[in-house]
């Protein structure tokens, strides 16, 4: 499964807040993670949060995408409908 992403770091704290439009119309899972955007910190963190999150062993979330930029694609590896319930529950707690 490929899950689009919006970061902002160096926030206060870790955490999904919600669902971001991008200019073309598609949405993505708007993250704020506390680490900076240095040295790949925020890359790292951002893989850690998500595995944590939707209950996913680390090496199970890969950055497909966007490896210097604010909008990623991860690529999730299980069963899509159960890491779809997943991202549904988190989004009702945004």
């Amino acid at each position: 499964m490929i899950l689009t992403v919006r970061v902002t770091p160096r926030a206060a704290r870790t955490g999904a807040t919600g669902l971001h439009l991008q200019p073309d119309g598609r949405t993505a899972l708007a993250v704020r993670l506390a680490a900076p955007p240095v040295d790949g910190a925020a890359n790292s963190a951002l893989v850690k949060w998500a595995a944590a999150t939707l209950g996913l062993p680390r090496a199970a979330v890969t950055i497909e995408a966007g490896d210097t930029s604010r909008l990623k694609r991860l690529r999730l590896a299980g069963d899509s409908a159960t890491l779809a319930a997943r991202i549904e529950a988190l989004l009702r707690q945004a």
